[in-house]
């Protein structure tokens, strides 16, 4: 049992430790949409701005990739007895990951941020701060680890699995055809 919780342990604070790093990655390459500034607040500036979705499409590719190869390093590294606690664990470890990674790319700004020019003379325009538009991107990087988790096991699984030899016969006792039944 103490096996099976240091490897839910370490596998969901790995992945709360990523999901810092792909804050910092996300806030480096999305774009800001463009705000304006009036007396009653800020605005966006360009209504038809795709930044907004560009932000959602970099949280879902970055989220979406290290949880590919978190659900094969998982998969790899996992032995017997401890699949189901890794499991647990890339499912849970990516779904507060990528609240971390939410949280960390909207409270840091790197990268360049650049801001369109205002079809308003004289109004401030200035960048606005990473958010997501489409809050189902937030499961990307659990699911994506954990589907491949799943699809690795199965493919393993088939490889001892008695379904490999037709009707029970294994390939060295196959001659060919010929037998008559």
């Amino acid at each position: 049992m103490a096996r099976q919780v240091r490897a839910f342990a370490v596998t969901f604070l790995v992945l709360a430790a990523l999901g810092v790093a792909a804050g910092l990655l996300w806030s480096y390459l999305a774009p800001r949409a463009p705000y304006m500034v009036t007396p009653q607040g800020t605005t966006l500036a360009d209504l038809t701005t795709q930044a907004l979705i560009g932000a959602d499409g970099w949280f879902a590719a970055i989220t979406g990739g290290i949880g590919v190869v978190c659900g094969v390093v998982g998969w790899l590294v996992s032995r017997r007895g401890t699949q189901l606690a890794v499991l647990a664990g890339l499912a849970a470890g990516g779904v507060a990951a990528a609240l971390l990674t939410l949280w960390v790319g909207s409270a840091f700004t790197l990268g360049a941020v650049t801001v369109e020019a205002s079809a308003v003379p004289g109004a401030k325009i200035v960048p606005g701060s990473l958010r997501l538009t489409a809050s189902g991107v937030l499961v990307a990087w659990a699911f994506m680890a954990t589907a491949l988790f799943g699809v690795l096991e199965a493919v393993a699984g088939y490889r001892e699995s008695p379904l490999r030899q037709p009707y029970g016969v294994r390939p060295e006792e196959w001659d060919g055809g010929s037998r008559t039944l």
